[in-house]
């Protein structure tokens, strides 16, 4: 995935008759038409802000949701957000959903982001971000596979430019509600989780996802829980279990036979009750939980299926991911 110049991500057809003008800043089109006078007002739109790292996708998800009906705007300076909502409300229902990519293409218009942010607060506005993220490897590879520089390397490398630009974002990052990490992601992986999130005709209160991962390949970066299954003991070194995954059935038995696990199961359920009550009250939508072994095998990955199906069945929206499952 990659990134591409800042341009609208969508060319949106205008009515024939009373056509609204449109003013242009920083590359970001906005209508300015008004409603007329007495026209009942609509509620206000639902709002998703989109930004991550360079490279990451960013264009990808923006398109998306562009697919899903969303009204979206590619570049649009931070200030001109609350604007954005305000036209919305005034569009008579046409405009009920509306995505925002923000990003460092516009860093003089960065710092009001913080402030537009805490005015549509003050509004009762909803409004969600969704930071895509990836590994500096997997930024490099992808800058390099283009031709193209960062866009904050000036005269330095590309891994300069990475680096400016996660310390500039790492308070929006800690503040995201949905963070998706891309870094092993194709475009159809990263539509499939977008799609899962956003597809839906009705909002859930709280979607899930589970993911198995081994540590020897490094923590998942989008995880918000993470729980370590290295307590029990390891299939790998029976040899008849080896060469199966956690999904097979003599594994799962052999995980959930051991002291601990079903203890386990069971206790982090009704912690995770608990902490998904605090989430809703906090208006978070989202929650990864990392389930991690050794090598994101074995017990990782039956605890993962176990886990997922206990949350499902409890009302909770859930998607399963085996990160590293036939890595080996």
């Amino acid at each position: 995935m990659t990134e591409h110049d800042a341009q609208p991500a969508a060319d949106r057809d205008q009515a024939a008759a009373g056509e609204p003008q449109q003013a242009e800043e920083n590359g970001a089109q906005v209508s300015t038409d008004a409603t007329p006078a007495g026209a009942p007002e609509a509620a206000i739109p639902e709002l998703v802000i989109i930004s991550g790292m360079s490279g990451a996708g960013r264009s990808t998800a923006a398109k998306c949701l562009e697919d899903l009906g969303w009204f979206v705007v590619d570049n649009l300076p931070p200030a001109l957000i609350p604007t954005m909502v305000e036209l919305g409300a005034r569009s008579q229902g046409n405009v009920a959903r509306i995505a925002v990519v923000v990003d460092v293409r516009g860093r003089r218009f960065f710092d009001n982001l913080r402030e537009s942010l805490a005015d549509l607060d003050s509004r009762g506005v909803t409004r969600r971000i969704v930071f895509l993220e990836s590994s500096d490897d997997a930024l490099v590879r992808r800058f390099e596979s283009v031709r193209r520089p960062h866009p904050l390397q000036g005269d330095g490398r590309i891994v300069d430019g990475i680096a400016a630009e996660r310390e500039l974002l790492r308070e929006l990052r800690g503040d995201a509600d949905l963070v998706i990490d891309t870094s092993s992601l194709n475009v159809h992986e990263l539509r499939a989780k977008m799609d899962a999130q956003f597809a839906g005709e009705e909002e859930p209160e709280l979607r899930a996802t589970v993911m198995s991962f081994g540590f020897k390949y490094g923590l998942p970066v989008d995880a918000d829980l993470v729980a370590d299954m290295r307590f029990l003991p390891n299939p790998h070194w029976v040899p008849e279990l080896r060469p199966y995954t956690g999904l097979n059935e003599e594994v799962a038995a052999y995980v959930f036979n051991q002291p601990g696990a079903k203890e386990f199961l069971d206790r982090y359920a009704e912690l995770l009750r608990l902490v998904a009550a605090g989430y809703r009250r906090e208006g978070k939508r989202y929650v990864t939980i990392a389930i991690g072994c050794t090598g994101g095998k074995h017990r990782s990955v039956a605890m993962s299926e176990k886990l997922a199906a206990r949350l499902a069945a409890e009302g909770v929206e859930t998607v399963l991911v085996h990160r590293d499952m036939g890595r080996e």
